[in-house]
């Protein structure tokens, strides 16, 4: 089986410094060096396509452009690149996003993955009007989840919720092909949502220790359920020719940190509900040294960063080895990015995707399949 690699659409605004925020904080300043534009994301989006990145993600929430609206228009200027739209369940209605993902597959010729934010930032979900607390944001997940697949399905849904009510609801046209459900989440009740519903759970880039336990747990909830998961895993990447360059690389950035930033935004990441983010700030404690917490595995990114704080960070045949390595736990789908956006994934695709490919573990997703000899005309 090829391993699947995704990048990342910067929809808060890329730069060649750390552009930090997430989880209910703000994007920093460096945002604005590079605006996300649909012409810029385009840029990265015909990169990434190019270089055999299946899909891209977007994030979503107050610090950064609106996913489902930002990808449709960037599909416009690509052709076969998918978009992996993160979006929250409690913001619009099951039946009406069911309905947008429909028309997003005949618009871009299948293109669409979802990704399931539930929202662990209640003062950020309060902004947007969900007053519910996290273990109910996750029930109502499960039952957005179970309304949009019926409809999917081609059933009418009908269901009587404790957070969700639906009546005679159905789809004129479904989907073709149903896209995807990705999603993520550490807490018990997490758990239960991915086991019943998601097609691939996502894990942020936690030592390989870590996320052995967390995809035995996984599989273990889903066999109880009688379904089978895949596993992804969201990194960034600082992967040069050389050891020393990628590391050079990563110190430059950890020297770009203001500390006054540091200090602020780690304020804000502290009262997150996420049990994923609190695991995420263990990793660095806050400070600076010690940052290395697995062979190249950096904490550096989560300093200013919510979310995703880990890097693979090496030359390319030592970040192809991290990857063999989660790989070999279970890991198939690796969602990737880095700073600057466009030109890090030109480092990843041209340095790391062609050693892969040379062990068998990669195939370009997009590249033409070779002529057999029977299609070749026969000449004396």
């Amino acid at each position: 089986m090829s391993l699947t690699f995704h990048w990342f659409l910067p929809t808060n605004g890329d730069s060649r410094h750390v552009v930090g925020g997430g989880h209910g904080t703000p994007a920093t300043a460096s945002g604005r060096d590079r605006p996300p534009t649909v012409a810029y994301l385009s840029q990265i989006a015909r990169a990434a396509e190019d270089l055999g990145f299946v899909g891209a993600l977007t994030p979503t929430g107050a610090w950064c452009e609106d996913a489902w609206l930002t990808t449709a228009m960037v599909s416009q200027h690509t052709e076969r690149l998918k978009f992996l739209v993160a979006f929250r369940p409690g913001f619009v209605s099951p039946t009406l996003a069911a309905q947008m993902a429909s028309t997003f597959q005949r618009q871009t010729g299948g293109r669409l993955l979802l990704n399931v934010v539930t929202g662990g930032e209640s003062h950020e979900q309060r902004a947007y009007g969900d007053f519910l607390d996290k273990d109910a944001r996750y029930r109502r997940t499960g039952e957005f989840l179970q309304i949009v697949r019926d409809l999917w399905d081609g059933k009418t849904a009908d269901l009587a919720g404790e957070h969700l009510q639906v009546e005679d609801a159905k789809l004129a046209r479904v989907p073709d092909p149903v896209p995807e459900v990705y999603f993520g989440g550490s807490s018990p009740i997490a758990g239960e949502v991915a086991a019943r519903h998601v097609d691939v759970y996502l894990t942020w880039g936690e030592p390989p220790a870590q996320v052995a336990e967390k995809i035995a747990w996984i599989r273990g909830l889903a066999a109880k359920e009688g379904r089978t998961l895949r596993f992804g895993i969201r990194l960034h990447v600082i992967t040069r020719d050389t050891s020393e360059q990628a590391w050079a690389e990563a110190h430059k950035l950890l020297d770009g940190f203001d500390p006054e930033t540091v200090k602020s935004v780690q304020a804000g990441l502290a009262r997150s509900d996420s049990e994923g983010q609190q695991r995420m700030l263990a990793l660095h404690g806050g400070g600076r040294d010690r940052l290395e917490i697995h062979p190249n595995l950096w904490a550096g990114i989560g300093l200013v960063r919510g979310g995703a704080g880990t890097a693979l960070v090496g030359s390319h045949d030592e970040v192809a080895e991290r990857i063999k390595e989660y790989h070999a736990l279970g890991i198939d789908e690796f969602v990737l990015s880095g700073y600057p956006h466009l030109e890090e994934a030109y480092w990843f695709g041209e340095g790391v995707l062609p050693r892969l490919a040379a062990q068998g573990l990669w195939q370009h997703p997009f590249a033409p399949a070779p002529e057999s000899a029977a299609q070749v005309p026969f000449t004396s």
